[in-house]
């Protein structure tokens, strides 16, 4: 989960890369958080993805993350 002050790393982060350059650790650190951001709005997306359902034209339900996001039915 990413919180608001890993956020404000990242941003302090980039920041510092345009004004000045990062270390080698500073460009490590950018990397892993960035790519845990990524991970954490992925996995979002997924799980808002698979809660949509849709009603059809005979008026039955499809449950979309059931049918194409390998939701497990219950």
């Amino acid at each position: 989960m990413i919180t608001q002050e890993m956020i404000d790393r990242i941003n302090q982060l980039y920041h510092k890369s345009q004004d000045v350059g990062l270390t080698q650790e500073e460009k490590l650190e950018q990397k892993e958080l960035r790519q845990e951001y990524i991970q954490t709005i992925r996995t979002n997306m997924r799980a808002n993805l698979n809660s949509i359902s849709i009603q059809e034209a005979d008026g039955t339900i499809t449950d979309l993350g059931k049918k194409y996001g390998g939701v497990k039915t219950e």
